[in-house]
């Protein structure tokens, strides 16, 4: 609640100051805001042109937009009117930057006029900018609930640009790729090789991956290429090559899933595990502090109950090998209570259980959930649901495929997320990818396949995922004389 120091209130001498810090998401929203889009100021780029992100750095004028927010909410306060403002930037502000924004009161004049001394530090000290305001003060009381400002999202997609520039000093992965003979399924896996994410085995027809490449305008020199009559037989030699040694991954061409599934569950030259598969939508929502993981989606219809006992494993082995130390685990249905007229309450009940008692490794599990008590904090208390996982869920176990997909849908479609996925529980990951998958989410689903073959490889995930918010900000301000 903001409340003003009208004109006859003031005092020669007196100030006010707020503390703030510089975040990538302040720089998107002036950017958008002003229409400046010069690249020295546009986080996550390289605008030098020398292959790696630059640091960029604050616009002035996002600078002096800071003396606004002191003098609009403090000093003089609400009712506020600018007449005249001069600045001397003195130094850069770089993206971490704690600045304390200061305003003082040096003389009141005729009709309201007060002007004050204006300054911006940073917390070592060094004075990034200064000047004076020329200001008509507020004659009658304001007090303003800043609640009623609407907020806004920056759709903006961390997690996975971080991800990919984890895995990227690990050698290329060997995948195999089976029956890449259009231009989408060979587009995707050239791509993560030109990217140094894959080292890929084109595995099919010879001629026609050979006509893909052209229509692509794309040189196939370099890589190769096994040419198989069909596509049981390429996904056949595909499981072969892991066998052999020479894949530590399976990435899906244009053949139909369960062709390529079939080979891998085969009981005999298979890449079976004991456990049963499930594939893992991986889910980049902008807001939110760390990924999100959905199964199952796409490849379990009706799961029972043990099937639910391999997807939440499953699950939880994804979200390790993304570097989520203790993945929490929401088990959903429509209710966050227990009720036998409804099946999917039965089964989460019984899988947080399951997991107390050591039989669910690796991830904190808990249900039933509904979506609402599952993901936010509030609704959770509102509720008085009382649970490490309720509000903080990671990881989201559908109650069947049909609502899984629905779920990963609108979250990509109306949230605006990114998703990725892998199918988990083989012997190696194996790479799903669709028709409708743009470049980035098919590069993100290699950048999934080489973090979760180290997190095999290694017993630990490559790094550790921090879940801080994305974008933390300490913005305060306190009038004193």
């Amino acid at each position: 609640m903001a409340q003003n120091r009208i004109y006859d209130e003031l005092v020669i001498g007196e100030t006010a100051s707020l503390t703030r810090f510089l975040t990538a998401n302040d720089l998107f929203v002036f950017a958008h805001a002003s229409g400046n889009i010069n690249p020295v100021h546009i986080p996550d780029i390289d605008w030098t042109g020398d292959g790696k992100k630059d640091d960029p750095v604050a616009p002035s004028m996002w600078v002096g937009s800071l003396i606004s927010s002191v003098l609009g909410n403090v000093l003089p306060g609400p009712g506020t009117v600018y007449r005249k403002q001069t600045f001397n930037f003195r130094a850069p502000v770089h993206l971490g930057d704690k600045l304390t924004v200061s305003a003082t009161v040096a003389a009141k004049e005729a009709e309201g006029v007060v002007r004050l001394d204006t300054q911006v530090t940073r917390s070592d000290g060094t004075v990034i900018a200064d000047g004076e305001a020329v200001v008509v003060a507020p004659s009658t009381r304001i007090t303003f609930d800043a609640s009623a400002l609407p907020g806004i999202l920056v759709e903006r997609h961390q997690h996975f640009d971080r991800l990919t520039e984890l895995v990227r000093p690990l050698p290329p992965l060997p995948v195999a790729v089976v029956a890449p003979d259009d231009a989408n399924a060979l587009g995707g896996a050239l791509m993560a090789a030109r990217e140094g994410l894959i080292a890929p085995i084109l595995v099919g027809n010879a001629a026609a991956i050979e006509a893909a490449a052209q229509s692509l305008g794309s040189n196939l020199s370099g890589l190769e290429i096994i040419d198989v009559a069909s596509d049981e037989q390429a996904a056949a030699k595909g499981v072969a090559l892991v066998h052999e040694g020479r894949a530590r991954a399976l990435m899906k061409g244009h053949l139909h899933t369960d062709v390529l599934l079939r080979h891998v569950v085969k009981r005999d030259g298979g890449l079976r595990t004991g456990k049963r598969l499930s594939h893992c939508f991986v889910m980049d929502i902008p807001g939110r502090p760390s990924p999100v993981i959905i199964s199952d989606a796409a490849i379990n219809i009706a799961p029972d109950l043990a099937a639910k006992v391999d997807i939440v494993q499953n699950a939880i082995d994804m979200g390790r090998a993304l570097g989520i130390a203790t993945p929490k685990v929401g088990i959903l249905s429509a209710i966050e209570t227990v009720n036998p007229a409804m099946p999917s309450t039965l089964d989460a009940a019984v899988l947080s259980k399951m997991a107390e008692r050591g039989q669910i490794t690796g991830g904190i599990v808990d249900g039933p959930l509904a979506m609402d008590n599952a993901i936010d904090v509030q609704a959770a208390k509102t509720k008085g649901i009382t649970s490490l996982v309720a509000g903080h869920a990671d990881v989201l176990i559908a109650p069947n495929l049909e609502a899984g997909n629905m779920l990963a849908k609108e979250l990509t479609f109306i949230a605006h997320a990114e998703a990725a996925g892998l199918v988990i529980g083989a012997s190696v990951p194996v790479i799903l990818t669709s028709r409708a998958d743009d470049a980035r989410a098919r590069l993100a689903s290699c950048t999934l396949a080489l973090l979760y073959d180290h997190w095999q490889r290694n017993g630990e995930a490559l790094a550790p995922f921090d879940i801080t918010p994305l974008d933390e900000q300490d913005d305060t301000a306190e009038p004193r004389q």
